[in-house]
């Protein structure tokens, strides 16, 4: 077996899981999930309508770069949302969600013939980004986002000698868990550093879409590029229709940027056996081609917000986000304690801010914060609110 796998440690929600056995919530209240961010609005019919429109196509192998006419649909969209032009035939590659892509990506960067190659990462952290370093042989090397730092890296605090070494830096913003979105100002500090060392820029970009000023977007990572001047090298971009379009059981994303990186990346991903079900493609066209249920979605998300942030504000450390669907929350006990005190008491469930960190630099940074994805009705997110307040 890969050595590396010794490596991985469990996922956030079965340490959840592991953290409430043999617990038992008050049934007196009607359980509510706020612990996974899965998206819980519903699918657009326009998406549901072209997948079964379109099963003919699955008595046809797919292509693993996909469709033209899909490339063209993403590249269309992100021309239109981000101000910038992808070249659809040689920056843009369907994947089957950003999970998987950011994952396979890794394993296409890392070169671990060089000394002991670093994967810089935020901390907290979607987990996928430690798993992939490790299974390509790289060590993560961990950025504590802090309060005190606006929940953003400090790259300043990053030594010559592992920047001398990193080949790879995930970058997430829209932030998860804090939903901080980077600035021109962070990229242009990222940017330099990647021209000075080398490394690859992999921008998660899965929360873009979730925001609440329609006038106000949050800026991309090749929308950052192209008003610095810059071209698209050694950066990526990962985004997905999961979140924007309700749609995270489809698994559909994509990959863009640096068509150099792009090119080998989809030599990788030809023999990786990943090409997305034409049916897919056909629904992922629709939803690019549609922006109007990204709005009424977004809508949802903002009365949600707007409506929780200042209950929970009377009573714990939190603000509003910049974007995304989470509530990273200061807690006044334990974040595990809390989790099980809401679970057991109130029938809540939320995810102990511990659990997607790790201990770095002296500290694990997501201690006595718990996750609140809004992801749930109105209703329920308002009843939860409530018995949070309650405890």
């Amino acid at each position: 077996m890969n050595v590396h796998l010794s490596k991985l440690q469990p996922y956030p929600f079965q340490r959840l899981r592991e953290l409430f056995s043999g617990i038992k919530p008050n049934q007196e209240y009607k359980a509510v999930n706020l612990s996974i961010g899965e998206p819980k609005h519903d699918t657009p019919a326009l998406i549901k309508e072209a997948l079964v429109n379109n099963l003919s196509g699955l008595a046809s192998y797919p292509t693993t770069a996909g469709i033209l006419e899909l490339r063209e649909a993403i590249s269309n969209w992100a021309n239109r949302r981000y101000d910038i032009h992808l070249n659809a035939e040689t920056e843009v590659i369907p994947v089957n969600g950003s999970r998987e892509a950011l994952f396979a990506f890794t394993q296409a960067i890392i070169d671990g013939n060089k000394n002991k190659p670093i994967v810089i990462s935020p901390n907290p952290f979607y987990q996928i980004y430690e798993g992939a370093a490790f299974l390509a042989g790289a060590e993560p090397y961990f950025l504590n986002t802090l309060p005190e730092n606006q929940h953003v890296m400090d790259f300043d605090s990053v030594p010559t000698e592992i920047l001398n070494r990193t080949q790879l830096v995930f970058i997430c913003s829209p932030g998860n868990p804090s939903g901080k979105v980077m600035n021109l100002d962070q990229w242009k500090k990222v940017f330099e550093l990647s021209d000075q060392y080398g490394f690859v820029i992999a921008a998660d970009e899965c929360y873009s879409e979730i925001y609440f000023e329609e006038a106000n977007p949050p800026l991309g990572a090749l929308q950052a590029a192209k008003k610095l001047g810059r071209d698209y090298s050694r950066l990526v971009v990962f985004s997905s229709l999961s979140k924007r379009s309700n749609v995270p059981g489809m698994r559909s994303g994509f990959v863009a940027g640096d068509a150099k990186i792009v090119e080998q990346f989809l030599l990788y991903r030809t023999y990786h056996g990943c090409a997305m079900s034409p049916a897919v493609q056909a629904a992922s066209i629709a939803a690019w081609n549609d922006e109007m249920h990204v709005i009424e979605n977004r809508r949802l998300y903002a009365e949600k917000f707007k409506l929780v942030t200042p209950m929970l504000k009377s009573v714990l450390d939190v603000e509003m986000p910049d974007a995304a669907f989470y509530l990273w929350a200061r807690t006044n006990m334990p974040d595990t304690e809390a989790a099980i005190r809401l679970y057991r008491d109130f029938n809540v469930t939320v995810l102990p801010g511990s659990f997607l960190a790790r201990e770095a630099h002296g500290m694990n940074p997501g201690m006595n914060f718990i996750r609140l994805a809004l992801v749930a009705s109105v209703e329920e997110c308002f009843e939860a609110a409530e018995r949070i307040k309650n405890l």
